[in-house]
């Protein structure tokens, strides 16, 4: 945390005036803001929501979405961590947070190894294979919530 609160970035967040870090906050809030939109859509639909939907047209443009949300989100977080990173060790939502994120990273690439996910684009996918994604959807949207309720607790410790 002292590396990283010294670095580069640390310094031109402290340094490059006042509105730097409202305007990074601000991304960061993007960022989370669409990577959860496309979670929560998906993750519904994966948990039996809008059946009348495909799986397809839904995980299509959701997908995107959440990636380019993650990757906002969590570039802009590194530089709201470094401002003054060695302030947040003692904050035990900062090791709620990561744990969740991380999860939610794993939940993502372990689902996107599943027969049925592979398979979603191109055929119907039975009961059984529906239901294996449901778990998928319900654990996605434990970690991202976690991870979101804890980051905002964050600014409150």
């Amino acid at each position: 945390m002292a590396w990283l609160q010294g670095s580069a970035i640390g310094h031109a967040m402290r340094e490059l005036g006042v509105w730097t870090y409202g305007v990074v906050n601000l991304v960061h809030i993007l960022g989370v803001a669409s990577l959860f939109g496309a979670v929560l859509v998906l993750d519904l639909r994966l948990l039996g929501l809008w059946r009348n939907v495909t799986l397809a047209a839904i995980s299509k443009p959701t997908v995107p979405v959440a990636t380019t949300g993650f990757v906002i989100a969590a570039i802009s977080g590194v530089g709201l961590l470094a401002t003054k990173a060695t302030e947040y060790i003692d904050n035990p939502f900062l090791y709620i947070k990561f744990p969740a994120i991380g999860l939610g990273i794993l939940n993502v690439i372990a689902l996107s190894f599943l027969p049925a996910w592979k398979q979603h684009k191109i055929r119907e996918l039975s009961a059984r294979e529906q239901s294996r994604l449901a778990v998928f959807g319900g654990i996605s949207l434990f970690c991202w919530l976690t991870a979101i309720t804890a980051g905002r607790m964050i600014g409150y410790w």
